[in-house]
Parts: structure tokens; C-alpha cells; sequence
């Protein structure tokens, strides 16, 4: 069985952050380039994308470039510029959705499939890495069991990317209209309005209120530490972090968190699994997700259908709520007493949940034992729990230096007549060494020791000594001068071993026979340029509907969002189930800018959203 590289892959807002998670232990980073990436508001220069790039291929790490968004036809010539100005940058890869650029005349980069595919079935996925796609974003949604069948449906070749971590869609990635629709500003134009994150009302066809300003399509936060194993079993490669708008503290706990896990599968089965990048991160603090934001946790499915008792969205609020850490005794005079179940700091976060479900928060302007001063006048009831959602000490600690990244070495200094030779040995097959002439003289005590001190000033270098052997005679005396020009000059020849043996993964090639697994294609797909139909077209496609984002106006009736997420299991009244006439049919949901009509297809175990 060949040893298969598992990829721990984190978000980059820019490439500050990208640096950060790499220093503690990622092994790749997506970022955004000028342009065209899912998340408008995370773009980056080329050269800022140049500056990451060198930063990471010394450590093995890949950069890959969001370019996951629709392209339409008067930008394909500026998309086809900017490719080329990324991979002289030394980007990896592209995450791509629009099947636009495998018709532009690229340079050899890599290719990814974004999630905004929708790889939902074998097939799909197949297709796909028959066009030359080297990589593969699964659907979150995806249980084990789909996993697997993907696996064996692609070559070997092909890696399996899976989302580990963070924020979820509701619908289908790539298959959500509904910013488009209600707000004009198209989620696969990186400009998501997040219409999943509103309070919406769940009424009948008669207009009586089931349930009144909830968040009803706002899911849990994805969280799959503990699951890593079975994903890696299952045939994930590549296990990925969402957040390319979070902050460098989140990037920082998130990453150490899962590295130090990876690392533990890793060498709990080395014949299996190995690392895809060079070095040893150390942290200076206990990385732990529940400290970094998040919506309370999911596995999603994971393991398919779920318990009838497990819930996977948040109803009351979108926001972090944070740790629980008291609850109010007494309000008097702008001043808070509580009985706290953990110490509070000047200048945390704190929330709360009002009597009507909505969630408010308050900073802490000073504690004094029991007493809470908040910054600002808080309405606040006795008998009220407290959660913290901003620590100032974790955050203050984490906007410093907390991560150091090494390669490991080992250094062995020889002499031979009159050659003195340092020799730097990585576990990876680079190596390098200096040599220097040199006269042997006597010295007057032994000199092990000081030569050892020269040579271990590798602070200002990526490397450290794992391993020392010194086979110069203990009598012998070398100057200081000389080892550290021999220190210099191994180090400075191990950089260019290193440099020279990086290579990028050049773009697979397209099998232009490679067949379509339908041969219709609707607004769902995407299809936005006529590059993009010239592709599907001649790889059979025989009817293609415009993207949404392309069409003068939306009828209505349009199905804004296909998700797994039922919200009648969440509510306990799966159609399924014995709970199922809790809830009457038809539904819907509503909020003053929107109504939309909940459809239930229990065949496929999923939910679509239709405006009304």
C-alpha cells in the first residue's frame, strides 16, 4: 500500500494570513486573487499573491487562487490575462467553477473543481476529472458512504477535497439563487447576501404564524475533529478550513487545532498517510475551535440521515454566542452583578439572550469580583445567563507572535586532510553541504563544545538541528569565523536544494470524448459565456438554459435553493417520521422582503426553496 499525502488546506483573507496559517502547520492555502473569486470582499494584488507564494513553497505549501465565480463573456479576455499574471506568480493552482477557462488559452496550471460544481453524484465527479481536473471539492453534504463512491469513480490520480471546518451553506454550493433573486447581487459572483442567516416566520397556507422570526435556514458551524480518520478511510486528500473573511486569530486557533490532529493520524498510521509539506510547526498556546467563533457545531451528514434529536441549525441566532460564564443576580445603578462561573477580563465580549429569543451583547468595560460595569447602558433582566464571545486576553495574545514554523536537520561537520566539510541531512531526501580549506592547528583545551554553539545559530534560517555529529577531533581548533561562513553557506546551498526540487503540478489533460452525465442543462448549472456552452456543447450537451444571473428577469416560482438541510426533521416533523403531522403542508416562510415555499422531497431526502 503506497503512503498517500493528507493536505490540511486553510483560508487566506490576504497574504499576511495566508503566512500565518502556514507557519502553524497548514500545508496549503486558498486565497483570492484581483478577481472572480467567491468572496468579493477577499481579493488580493498579484503581487501579493507572488509575496505568499515564496513565502510557502520552501515549506513544500501550495497556494491555490479562488477563481470560483461566473465569468461572463466581456471578461474572459481579462481573466485570461490575470491566469496567466497568477501562475508567473507562482500561484499552484486554480479552484475554478466556470467551465469557461479550460477554453482560454491558459498556462500549464493546475486545475481544481470548486465546490460551486456541485459535485453531487459519481458521475459528475468522474466527468470532471476526465476534463482534467486534478482536484475535487466535495459537496459538504456528503456522507462517508457518497464519499467512498467518488473514490472509486475517479482515478487514482485525482485527490478528494473535503470540507472539515467552519461556516455552512445551506443549499448546494453553487446552486443558491436566492441573493440573486431577492437582493440582485449573485452568490457565484462572489456577492452572497446571505439570505440563510435571516429571521424568517414559518407559516401555513392560510397565513397562521407556526413560528415567528426564527433562523430557519441558519445552519451550525461544521465540525468534523473528531471524523478525520474515517473521512482519510473514506478517500479525502485534502481536508479544508472555510473562512476566507475570518480574522488571523481564527485562522491561527483553527489551523494548530487541526494540525495537531492531522498529526496525530498521521503518525498513528505512517505506512498509510503522510505529510504533503516540509517542517514542524510549535505554538505557544492550547489551539481549541470553541475559542474561535462559530454557531455551535455539526457533523452535518455525515453519517447520512441523522437522528430524529440531533439538530444541525441555529433557530435563535446567527451570531457566536460564546461560553457560558454566569448569569445575572442583579441590575442596579448601570451596574451588573452576576454569579460567574469563570473569570471575566476588562474589555471582553459579552451576550445574551433578551425574553423575546433575540440575542444582544455588551462589552465589559471593567470586572470587579462580581460586579459588571458594561461600556454602554445594557437592559438586561436577573436571572439572565451570560455567555462570553470575546476573550481580550486569547485575542490580545493572538494578535502577537505565536507560531514558529522549522525544518528539521541533522549536522554532521568532517575533516579530511585539509578539507572541512558541514553537512545538512533532511528527512525529506534534501540535503545540502559546504566545505572550506583549512590548516588543522591544535588547540589548548577541548573544542566540541564551542564548535557546536557556532554552528546551532540557525535562528535567522527555516531550520533547526534535530541531530548533531561533530567528527573533528576534540584538539582540533577551528575559528569561529569559519563555521559560521561554513553555517552560512550550508544553510544558503540547502535553501536552493529545496528551491530546486519544488515543482508544480502541471494541468492534467482534457479528454475531449468525455461525456456529459446529461445532456440538459438548466439555470442551475450556471452556464454564463459562450465559452463556457462551447465546452458543455461539445461534450454533449444538447439543451443549456443561462445562468440566472444572464436572464432580464426572474419568473416567479423559481427554486432559489436545493438543500439536504429539512427543516421539518429539524422542527421534528420529518414526513417520515411519527412527529410528521406536527407541522402542517404545505409551508412556507416569510419576512417583509421575501416569501418562499418550502417543498419536501422525501424520495431524495431534501428540501427546495421556491419564490413566491
Amino acid at each position: 500500500m503506497s503512503v498517500r499525502g493528507l493536505e490540511l488546506l486553510a483560508p487566506a483573507r490576504d497574504a499576511e494570513i495566508g503566512m500565518q496559517a502556514i507557519i502553524h502547520g497548514a500545508d496549503a492555502v486558498y486565497i483570492g486573487g484581483p478577481s472572480h473569486g467567491a468572496r468579493a470582499a477577499a481579493c488580493n494584488s498579484v503581487d501579493d499573491i507572488a509575496r505568499l507564494a515564496d513565502f510557502a513553497h520552501p515549506y513544500g505549501c501550495r497556494v491555490y487562487v479562488t477563481l470560483n465565480t461566473i465569468v461572463y463573456d466581456d471578461e474572459l479576455t481579462a481573466v485570461e490575462r490575470s491566469v496567466s499574471q497568477l501562475y508567473d506568480a507562482g500561484a499552484d493552482a486554480l479552484i475554478v467553477q466556470d467551465m469557461s477557462l479550460l477554453r482560454l488559452d491558459l498556462p500549464p496550471i493546475d486545475l481544481h473543481a470548486s465546490t460551486q460544481c456541485d459535485i453531487r453524484t459519481p458521475q459528475k465527479a468522474a466527468f470532471l476529472a476526465e476534463c482534467g481536473f486534478s482536484q475535487l471539492v466535495l459537496p459538504r453534504e456528503f456522507s462517508l458512504d457518497e464519499i467512498r463512491r467518488v473514490r472509486h469513480a475517479v482515478p487514482a490520480g485525482v485527490a478528494l477535497e473535503a470540507f472539515v471546518h467552519g461556516a455552512l451553506c445551506v443549499s448546494y454550493s453553487g446552486d443558491c439563487q436566492a441573493s440573486c433573486v431577492a437582493k440582485g447581487r449573485s452568490a457565484n459572483r462572489g456577492e452572497c447576501a446571505q439570505m440563510c442567516r435571516l429571521p424568517y416566520s414559518l407559516v401555513d397556507e392560510n397565513g397562521n404564524v407556526l413560528l415567528r422570526d426564527k433562523h430557519l435556514l441558519s445552519l451550525r458551524d461544521l465540525n468534523r475533529l473528531a471524523d478525520l480518520g474515517r473521512l482519510a478511510d473514506a478517500g479525502v486528500s485534502s481536508f479544508k478550513i472555510e473562512g476566507r473573511l475570518k480574522d488571523v486569530s481564527y485562522v491561527k486557533t483553527v489551523v494548530s487545532a487541526y494540525r495537531r490532529a492531522i498529526d496525530r493520524l498521521i503518525d498513528g498510521n505512517p505506512e498509510r498517510y503522510g505529510r504533503t509539506s516540509y517542517g514542524v510547526s510549535e505554538v505557544d498556546f492550547d489551539a481549541r475551535v470553541e475559542k474561535a467563533f462559530n454557531r455551535g457545531f455539526t457533523s452535518y451528514f455525515i453519517d447520512g440521515r441523522p437522528a430524529p434529536d440531533v439538530r444541525m441549525a441555529n433557530l435563535d441566532t446567527p451570531k457566536w454566542v460564546g461560553e457560558k460564564v454566569g448569569v445575572v443576580k442583579s441590575v442596579k445603578d448601570k451596574t451588573i452583578t452576576a454569579e460567574l462561573s469563570k473569570p471575566l477580563n476588562n474589555g471582553d465580549g459579552l451576550g445574551f439572550f433578551r425574553p423575546d429569543g433575540s440575542y444582544d451583547g455588551f462589552r465589559v468595560n471593567r470586572v470587579d469580583g462580581d460586579r459588571l460595569f458594561p461600556a454602554a447602558n445594557v437592559n438586561i433582566r436577573p436571572g439572565t445567563a451570560l455567555y462570553r464571545n470575546s476573550d481580550i486576553k486569547t485575542e490580545q495574545m493572538l494578535q502577537r507572535e505565536t507560531g514558529r514554523r522549522h525544518i528539521p536537520v541533522d549536522m554532521t561537520l568532517d575533516v579530511q586532510e585539509d578539507t572541512l566539510t558541514l553537512r545538512l541531512t533532511t528527512g525529506y531526501g534534501i540535503d545540502a553541504e559546504a566545505s572550506a580549506e583549512y590548516a588543522a592547528q591544535k588547540a589548548q583545551t577541548p573544542q566540541g563544545e564551542q564548535r557546536r554553539r557556532a554552528l546551532d545559530k540557525l535562528g535567522g534560517t527555516r531550520y533547526r538541528i534535530a541531530g548533531y555529529a561533530d567528527n573533528v577531533p576534540a584538539d582540533v581548533f577551528v575559528p569561529a569565523s569559519l563555521l559560521t561562513r561554513l553555517r552560512r553557506d550550508a544553510t544558503a546551498a540547502l535553501d536552493n536544494a529545496f528551491a530546486r526540487s519544488y515543482r508544480r503540478k502541471a494541468r492534467m489533460p482534457e479528454n475531449v470524448s468525455a461525456r456529459l452525465p446529461e445532456d440538459t442543462l438548466t439555470y442551475h448549472d450556471n452556464v454564463a459565456n459562450r465559452l463556457a456552452r462551447e465546452f458543455y456543447t461539445g461534450h454533449g450537451a444538447a439543451k443549456i438554459a443561462p445562468a440566472i444571473e444572464t436572464q432580464g428577469s426572474v419568473q416567479q416560482g423559481t427554486v432559489v435553493m436545493t438543500t439536504r438541510y429539512c427543516l421539518r426533521r429539524e422542527l421534528g416533523a420529518c414526513l417520515r417520521e411519527s412527529g410528521a403531522r406536527r407541522l402542517p403542508s404545505p409551508l412556507f416562510i416569510t419576512n417583509p422582503t421575501a416569501t418562499y415555499r418550502l417543498d419536501f422531497d422525501c424520495a431524495a431526502c431534501q428540501m427546495t426553496v421556491t419564490s413566491e
